[in-house]
């Protein structure tokens, strides 16, 4: 079980189980986690259940095997099952370099077609609608918690960045880069953030909007609203197959 140090697990978690069978014994699950700076309910900071197995012989992020699919992400392996549940809470907003941080790789990987970088013309085609949807909501919401504005601004240039820019996306795994990059962006005036918004605006189509702290707990309020646990089990791909019907 993994639990990362900026998660709050829900008490009732430690009370569930877990039923295996031959098809996911040696599989990777990951709970989804509320984000607390926009509210997001996703894998992003969730609880997991790796297996030592997976662990030693997986070939992604450090141990890449070259592929698109496995030079930043390790969920496109057919062992990795997302889960529909929230059990948890992620807080990465401690610092404002830690929300710049948690912003800025979201605004990369939430750009990439399996890991891949589309170009301006596939941009809106090539990018999965969910993650589009969340693209969209971590550059626009968290300006109701402390250091969110950072966590927004990370997310916008991370976009403008592997979007617009000849940087190499796939230095987002490079956290001594990150590192490097708020070193040059991390004394930005938040003008910097809503010029960079309104350029993704206008470059890229992005529905995003400049939302302040009343609107960004309003959103929040309601948008959790929206989610119900199903089952310790309830894959995020049970979920699809009954709201679509096959």
């Amino acid at each position: 079980m993994l639990i990362d140090g900026d998660n709050i697990p829900d008490a009732e978690f430690f009370n569930l189980q877990l039923k295996l069978d031959d098809n996911n014994h040696d599989c990777v699950f990951r709970w989804k986690a509320r984000n607390h700076i926009n509210g997001l309910m996703y894998g992003n900071g969730g609880i997991s259940c790796w297996t030592k197995e997976f662990v030693n012989t997986m070939r992604t992020h450090e141990a890449t095997d070259g592929r698109d699919e496995t030079v930043i992400e390790f969920c496109f392996d057919p062992k990795y099952i997302p889960m529909h549940d929230c059990y948890s809470t992620t807080f990465p907003n401690a610092t404002p370099f830690q929300a710049w941080r948690a912003g800025f790789r979201e605004g990369v990987k939430m750009c990439l077609d399996r890991g891949k970088k589309p170009s301006l013309q596939e941009f809106e085609q090539k990018v999965h609608a969910r993650n589009y949807d969340h693209l969209c909501i971590w550059q626009s919401v968290g300006r109701d918690v402390e250091n969110g504005r950072w966590s927004i601004y990370g997310a916008r240039l991370g976009t403008y960045m592997t979007m617009l820019r000849e940087w190499d996306y796939k230095q987002v795994q490079d956290f001594d880069h990150l590192a490097y990059l708020w070193n040059s962006f991390g004394k930005d005036e938040e003008s910097a953030c809503e010029n960079i918004g309104q350029t993704l605006r206008t470059r890229l189509g992005l529905p995003i909007i400049d939302m302040d702290a009343d609107q960004s707990a309003f959103f929040k309020h309601h948008y959790k609203a929206v989610h119900r646990n199903m089952g310790t089990t309830m894959t995020e791909l049970d979920v699809i197959r009954r709201v679509e019907g096959w």
